[in-house]
């Protein structure tokens, strides 16, 4: 591990408490300890599960071997965030647990508070009882929206701050930027200062869409066994969304929609949903190292946050521009396979989850960047191509996946200790520029890339496509039918 000098971001006065230590726990502990001052005796952890414990140990930090539930969740919680003077601060990075409920609680008492997804209690998931709107991340984001209509203002909760949802709605402020930039468009300000500047702006760059357009080429020393899923980041996470509807937000220049689309009935509207799991949904996208690929259309909060989010309404509040915006994710080799073997049997997930760690991947990149399209200079790329290999040289207990996670972290704790009477706030409501100036450190090659590729290079082939040749963008000719 080659040393250096880090910054000290802030002080965190209160105790942290860290609920989840898995493989983005493990990675986000020593970040914290990089670049913040605080009293690690006042540290707890807690997770159903002791496997690192003695990376606790070590440090003399906390740990409490417990599941957080619906059930217990104000009882355990609140005495931990309170104890002593200073302003706790609660790191949720566990599944099944209900984000929501948590930073309830966390403003209640005014401590900080963040995560990577708005995540529900323990049964959401596979709730055979309900419909597939109900099962959306568009419903689970709706209910974070409606307690920030109902309560605004009050401590800082920051709501889905990962890399992604996270950190590429800070890369699609930047690509724009540099699109503006590039295409030396006339505008009053560079960087607009708010979300009527930041939607108006997309617009008229001429933006279609944007895909959060990610390829993982890490690869592991040996073969995958059989009855295993193997990935770079949380099995829970992936499996969880992954057997979720596929999701989108639905731009305004779509002319055609899929038979099995729906469209939600309450809030923003600005996604719509398919009647299938988004992790056997492919779509063509573009990444600079691979070029053309196959990606899965799994749902995440950015699809429908950052669709919401560069929405342009007139005075009657009419919808009259809003670009479509959809993950199209293709993971590393060992997590397709792990997905063909669980749906070839019927959506039934292996018995055993793996997360590939550091030890045991050769080498490899996690591209994960936007894909902004549409516009006069066609399609550009912009986001990290942060390799393994680098991984292991600037921080400890992680690949290159799970390091785009913990910094985008790490910079959301940074703004919300300068922020700390921001109310509850999505990514798309921060300061870009300074999260990214945390973050950046941490993301190897940050590169913008343009390409001349579209979903309909190379078709039709020798078979016939219903294909829309006259707007190459047309969702029509991105999904894979």
């Amino acid at each position: 591990m080659a040393k250096a000098k880090w910054p000290i971001h802030g002080e965190i006065t209160g105790p942290i408490v860290m609920i989840g230590f898995g493989s983005i726990g493990r990675g986000t502990l020593p970040l914290i300890e990089r670049h913040f001052k605080f009293d690690k005796s006042r540290m707890v952890v807690i997770d159903p599960r002791d496997d690192d414990k003695a990376l606790l140990e070590e440090r003399g930090i906390r740990f409490i071997k417990e599941a957080v539930t619906k059930k217990n969740y104000k009882k355990l919680l609140e005495p931990l965030l309170t104890e002593g003077e200073g302003q706790g601060f609660c790191v949720n990075l566990s599944v099944d647990t209900s984000s929501l409920d948590i930073m309830k609680l966390c403003r209640k008492i005014g401590a900080l508070y963040i995560d990577t997804v708005v995540e529900p209690w323990l049964g959401f998931y596979f709730d055979s009882k309900a419909d597939n709107a109900s099962r959306t991340n568009y419903a689970l984001r709706e209910t974070v929206r409606e307690e920030k209509r109902k309560n605004p203002g009050g401590t800082t909760a920051v709501s889905c701050c990962g890399a992604n949802p996270g950190m590429v709605s800070w890369f699609v402020k930047q690509a724009l930027v540099n699109l503006a930039a590039d295409m030396k468009l006339d505008i009053k300000t560079p960087t607009p200062t708010d979300r009527d500047g930041w939607s108006k702006m997309m617009k008229k760059l001429g933006v279609k869409g944007v895909h959060i357009a990610e390829r993982d080429t890490q690869r592991t020393k040996q073969p995958k066994p059989f009855d295993t899923f193997w990935n770079t980041w949380s099995v829970e996470g992936f499996v969880s969304e992954g057997l979720q509807p596929a999701e989108l937000g639905w731009g305004t220049h779509e002319k055609w929609t899929p038979k099995n689309a729906k469209k939600q009935k309450k809030g923003c509207k600005a996604a719509i949903f398919l009647e299938q799991p988004g992790a056997n949904t492919r779509v063509r996208t573009w990444c600079p190292t691979p070029g053309a690929q196959y990606g899965f259309l799994v749902t995440h909060n950015e699809s429908i946050s950052i669709a919401d989010y560069f929405t342009v309404r007139d005075k009657k509040g009419k919808v009259t521009y809003r670009p479509t915006c959809h993950y199209a994710y293709h993971p590393c080799n060992d997590a397709v396979l792990s997905l063909h073997e669980m749906f070839g049997d019927a959506g039934k997930a292996q018995p055993v989850f793996h997360v590939l760690d550091e030890n045991e991947l050769v080498d490899g990149i996690d591209e994960l960047g936007v894909l902004l399209y549409g516009h006069k200079k066609n399609a550009y790329w912009y986001g990290s191509q942060l390799s393994v290999e680098e991984t292991r040289q600037i921080a400890p207990y992680q690949n290159a996946t799970g390091l785009q996670v913990t910094s985008a972290v790490l910079a959301g704790m940074v703004w919300a200790l300068e922020n700390p009477e921001a109310g509850i706030v999505e990514t798309d409501e921060m300061d870009f520029e300074r999260c990214l100036e945390v973050q950046m450190p941490y993301l190897g090659p940050v590169k913008g890339y343009y390409s001349d590729w579209t979903p309909l290079d190379g078709r039709p082939g020798l078979f016939p496509e219903d294909i829309d040749k006259s707007d190459p963008w047309q969702f029509r000719n991105i999904l894979v039918r």
